[in-house]
């Protein structure tokens, strides 16, 4: 079998970049924007992303196995066993399109009428409690020796925020009533075992995450400015391919008038 090789890209057709056909502006987009403006505008405008990195894997089967836990439940109406365990009233949520909204290439969509970008996102679950509120929900795997019971203040946590508010968000533009707090369905995976033995062992634990949609409007706005300027943004303060681009193309200029 031929060796499979990638080969990074720098040019994306123009039907997937900003005015193209294939455009939306999906919730990872929009952290990159938060996190680097010009990145972002080289992304979206120009069509020259970052270089990729290997999937995670395991935490992509941690995904499924969940998603066919939870899809059972779904099936039977019944609560998953971590939602009795927390005491949370709800169960996951039945709906025609619930594969739609979880599919990286659809999920779920809405047109903001004031910018004209359309704004998508695929979510993980969706629960429904008693009164017929949704919840959004994330699942997570990781392997940290202390238990996981809360957010920390960490950037990634509060990325984990900001995502669960986009779905938020985009659920009650599609028309449906969201709980102000979501959740995060986390996989510890415990490595104070003495030996592998060809599994791991999960603690799986219910993280209350509360969602901020406050934000939104203007990041929209904001993110309409800068596609439609024809001067690049600054970077961000704390983008690392920003400097290493900028080290690169100095030292190599260097070379070339020597």
């Amino acid at each position: 079998m031929a060796e499979y090789t990638y080969k990074y890209n720098p040019d994306r057709g123009a039907d997937w970049n900003y005015g193209g056909m294939k455009w939306r502006l999906s919730r990872s987009k929009i952290d990159l924007f938060m996190e680097c403006p010009r990145c972002f505008y080289l992304d979206n405008k120009l069509g020259t992303k970052r270089p990729g990195f290997p999937s995670f894997n395991l935490n992509i089967a941690v995904d499924e196995l969940f998603k066919k836990e939870f899809d059972g439940h779904r099936a039977a109406g019944t609560p998953h066993p971590i939602m009795t365990k927390y005491e949370l009233d709800a169960v996951p949520f039945k709906h025609r399109d619930i594969d739609l909204w979880r599919d990286n290439f659809k999920g779920l969509e809405h047109t903001h009428k004031e910018t004209g970008l359309t704004v998508s996102g695929a979510v993980d679950d969706v629960w429904q409690n008693s009164k017929g509120k949704l919840i959004i929900v994330d699942y997570k795997a990781t392997s940290k020796s202390e238990k996981i019971e809360e957010l920390g203040d960490s950037p990634w946590e509060k990325q984990y925020q900001r995502q669960l508010g986009v779905y938020r968000w985009l659920l009650e533009q599609n028309g449906f009533e969201v709980e102000e707090e979501g959740y995060l369905v986390y996989a510890n995976a415990d490595k104070s075992v003495d030996v592998f033995d060809n599994k791991l062992t999960f603690d799986t634990t219910l993280v209350s995450c509360p969602t901020d949609i406050s934000w939104i409007e203007n990041t929209l706005r904001n993110i309409k400015i800068c596609l439609e300027d024809k001067k690049y943004p600054a970077p961000g303060e704390n983008c690392e391919y920003c400097p290493y681009r900028e080290a690169c193309g100095k030292k190599l200029q260097a070379i070339y008038k020597e």
